[in-house]
């Protein structure tokens, strides 16, 4: 369920820095969070509402993933994962590769750190096509693991990113939607 009031206070917080990093992009810079603890303190709250009793381990997505994927793990009491860019982890490691809008990228997860059989949260800052979650729950089912939950601090409901996740079967939450 959607929580208006944390909504309405990330929609005050949030900068939109119009072309950037290239022409045509709206930029939602997530950063003055940070600046509010109470503020950071509700994302958390949120996000591991969702999940409680529901996931066994994190997986955060290099790098904006790790800012709120890590406390949500903590306050979860369950591992966090990391899912990197390639050329980043050290062996062993299993890796993805996916398309983007401009070429294509890979991305990697240590082996042996998710259990077959677990239930998994990945967690990203922002959903957008979905490439990139796509590629990081291919990893994890890789590994005999089930995507549970995929959760995010913003979706772009224009570029249709959670279509492209209705493969898993997971649950979906996105706090604030542009």
């Amino acid at each position: 369920m959607k929580n208006p009031e944390l909504i309405q206070k990330l929609e005050n917080t949030i900068e939109n820095i119009p072309d950037f990093p290239k022409p045509g992009i709206q930029f939602k810079d997530i950063t003055p969070i940070f600046l509010n603890p109470k503020l950071y303190e509700d994302v958390i709250a949120d996000l591991v509402s969702f999940s409680r009793g529901k996931v066994d381990a994190v997986c955060g997505i290099e790098s904006r993933g790790y800012l709120f994927g890590i406390a949500v793990a903590v306050a979860l009491e369950v591992p966090f994962i990391l899912i990197r860019k390639a050329g980043k982890l050290p062996p062993p490691f299993i890796s993805e590769k996916y398309d983007l809008e401009y070429g294509s990228a890979e991305i990697e997860m240590r082996t042996g750190q998710i259990k077959p059989g677990q239930r998994i949260l990945i967690h990203d800052d922002l959903l957008a096509t979905g490439g990139t979650t796509e590629a990081a729950a291919k990893l994890v089912e890789k590994q005999g693991a089930e995507v549970a939950q995929f959760s995010f601090l913003i979706g772009l409901r224009d570029l249709h990113g959670e279509e492209r996740l209705k493969q898993f079967n997971a649950d979906v939450h996105t706090i604030l939607e542009y």
